[in-house]
């Protein structure tokens, strides 16, 4: 399996302000910022994955925290001034076990068959469906129903690169789930699960369970 690096970026208020956080492309902007694109042109518009996953973890006043999966270390800080970055490779026991504890924010989705489009999936309910069996039948695990909750459901609009509107759904998922395809299972990790994993979405954040010998 390509080497994996789990990462914390660390930033403080001053350099928020002085990097125009203010919404959620500049926060894509900030994150690839801290890596080489190893992509030509042609992979980019392929949908060659970039190798970067991440995941805001908001913070306060004076404080905020992103984590970053990647097959690459990025930088120590941004622009050799702003933020500090903690760096661990990932092992790959860690992603050996069967059971873990997961969090995700995902971008909810589906295709729509006459028209190809992408139509947003709506309300809680439909939200735990679609993950469910998106689960099983692309990413590799199965989530134990009674275990998943839909703690959040934002609704992010923001100017793109070319000064395109984008509206982004993001529902914060939470739950246990069981390996059923350590390979697709692998993958999820490595790349993300969904769509709009370049502004946020997918990073799977998993707590191996271990079995107690003594119940």
């Amino acid at each position: 399996m390509t080497e994996l690096f789990a990462s914390a970026l660390h930033l403080d208020r001053t350099a928020v302000k002085a990097l125009k956080m203010t919404d959620t492309y500049s926060l894509h902007r900030v994150v690839y910022s801290l890596f080489s694109d190893e992509r030509s042109d042609t992979e980019k518009n392929s949908n060659v994955q970039s190798g970067i996953v991440y995941a805001d973890q908001g913070g306060d006043f004076q404080h905020r925290k992103v984590l970053i999966v990647s097959n690459r270390p990025p930088a120590t800080n941004i622009d050799g001034k702003y933020g500090m970055v903690l760096i661990k490779p990932i092992s790959d026991t860690f992603l050996s076990h069967t059971h873990y504890c997961f969090k995700v924010q995902v971008n909810p989705v589906r295709k729509d068959k006459k028209s190809g489009k992408r139509i947003a999936v709506k309300g809680r309910s439909a939200i735990a469906d679609w993950f469910l069996k998106r689960a099983t039948d692309s990413w590799g695990f199965q989530v134990t129903p009674q275990t998943l909750q839909i703690e959040a459901i934002d609704v992010l609009r923001f100017e793109g690169k070319s000064g395109r509107l984008v509206t982004i759904g993001k529902a914060h998922v939470q739950g246990q789930l069981t390996v059923i395809n350590s390979q697709q299972f692998r993958n999820s990790f490595k790349n993300g699960i969904g769509k709009g994993r370049a502004f946020g979405c997918g990073l799977l954040q998993i707590v191996p369970i271990i079995d107690n010998l003594f119940t």
